[in-house]
């Protein structure tokens, strides 16, 4: 009997897919990467014979044994068991090395994986990341300003990181099939948080109030947040009309009103 998915996985099984996301990452035989979620191994063994360490995060523990006797005999592949959320990235590669991530990302906590990604992307942790995700979380990842997709999730990844979209796969790539389709995108991470001069937490905080409600104008979203219409009024750019909402502008705009504000004290 085929062994049924413990924790809701979805396994990549087709070949030409699992080749494309590894010939995503580039030229590896110098690199260092992290896999996240190997499952069976389908991108594993296909990583194992082309990068120079491979360091393979699994938390359900019978695929983590799986793969580490699978990979006994390759001393270049470490399998850790563990929820890729709890685990100190720093601590799993050679101080001051930047490595590349790789994974299918669970649906139920891709943001959060993204998330930590960042984190550690602004620590120089993590330069490159090809990441496979449901197809509705890619297109708000990689949305531009002014469509309907573009929000929280767009602005933060865009803060973190260049992302490319790269190619989209149907359910039937996978075994069970999901009832989605998944997207595969590439993130070179490369935080502008100097280049627009705003303070990461800050602004990180900023984008949560304005885009704490979509329908929202941002006045309307930052008036919620405790700031008076006079406040608002001393510090609005020209260049942002009045009832613009946080959707339509491009994040040298939103840093443009952060910086007019950080001194003005919510009412």
């Amino acid at each position: 009997m085929k062994r049924k998915p413990k924790l809701g996985q979805n396994f990549l099984v087709d070949d030409t897919a699992r080749h494309a996301i590894v010939d995503a990452l580039g030229d590896l035989r110098s690199r260092t990467v992290i896999e996240i979620g190997p499952g069976h191994g389908s991108i594993t063994e296909i990583l194992a014979d082309r990068c120079h360490r491979l360091i393979a995060l699994e938390l359900d523990s019978a695929l983590a044994a799986e793969l580490t006797f699978r990979f006994r005999n390759q001393p270049q592949v470490q399998i850790v068991e563990i929820d890729v959320l709890k685990a100190d990235l720093r601590t799993l590669v050679p101080e001051g090395e930047a490595v590349d991530v790789i994974g299918n990302l669970p649906y139920y906590i891709t943001s959060d994986i993204l998330l930590k990604l960042f984190a550690a992307g602004s620590a120089g942790i993590v330069s490159r990341a090809v990441l496979m995700m449901q197809r509705e979380v890619a297109d708000r990842v990689s949305a531009a300003p002014g469509v309907r997709d573009y929000g929280l999730l767009s602005a933060t990844a865009q803060m973190n990181a260049q992302v490319e979209h790269l190619f989209t796969l149907p359910p039937a790539a996978f075994s069970p099939p999901p009832d989605v389709y998944s997207t595969v995108l590439r993130l070179h991470f490369a935080p502008r948080f100097a280049e627009l001069g705003v303070d990461a937490p800050g602004f990180d905080a900023f984008l949560k109030q304005i885009f704490a409600q979509k329908r929202k104008t941002l006045q309307n979203n930052l008036r919620a947040a405790g700031y008076s219409a006079e406040q608002l009024a001393a510090a609005w750019p020209d260049s942002i009309p009045p009832q613009a909402r946080a959707e339509a502008l491009p994040l040298e705009s939103i840093a443009q009103l952060y910086k007019a504000l950080p001194e003005m004290k919510p009412a």
